[in-house]
């Protein structure tokens, strides 16, 4: 990924200086290809984002993986094992892939999973009258009530 420091020193060797490709790459350490397409374009950030990864070796390994994850993610906290060690009992039924591959994979399923789960809050609404809070405590800005009892007892309460 090229910052924007280095594009503009390409451009200014090249512009200003009078430098030609070749020097400029052998000054920074890119190739032809990359020095010659910033200089034709006018971009100021070159960004290269992957949208989908690949994953052929996993590809077979998938629902075995998924068992694994759902399996883990159903213990306790204190007994979920460790994404190495599920790499590890993946590796032991035959997997050839390599560790990232699988941390790559579980990261997104905990995040779809994790979405999954979101929509599940229920807020709280009642409709004017439908619950109640009481706070028995007596606060100094509201004005004491006084509530009796079935057997006579005194109950002081603060309604605001």
């Amino acid at each position: 990924m090229l910052v924007v420091e280095t594009i503009a020193k390409i451009r200014r060797a090249h512009f200003l200086q009078g430098k030609g490709i070749k020097t400029i790459c052998r000054e920074f350490g890119l190739s032809r290809k990359v020095v010659r397409k910033v200089l034709r374009s006018g971009a100021t950030e070159f960004r290269y984002e992957r949208t989908v990864q690949p994953l052929p070796k996993l590809s077979r390994w998938r629902d075995e993986l998924d068992r694994l994850l759902t399996a883990n993610d159903a213990r306790a906290a204190r007994e979920r094992l460790t994404l190495i060690r599920i790499f590890e009992e993946l590796r032991g039924l035959g997997y050839a892939g390599g560790y990232d591959t699988v941390r790559r994979y579980a990261r997104g399923w905990q995040r779809a999973r994790s979405a999954m789960t979101a929509v599940a809050y229920v807020p709280l609404s009642f409709a004017p009258g439908e619950a109640y809070q009481f706070d028995w405590r007596r606060p100094a800005r509201c004005a004491p009530t006084t509530m009796e009892e079935n057997g006579g007892a005194r109950i002081i309460a603060a309604v605001a």
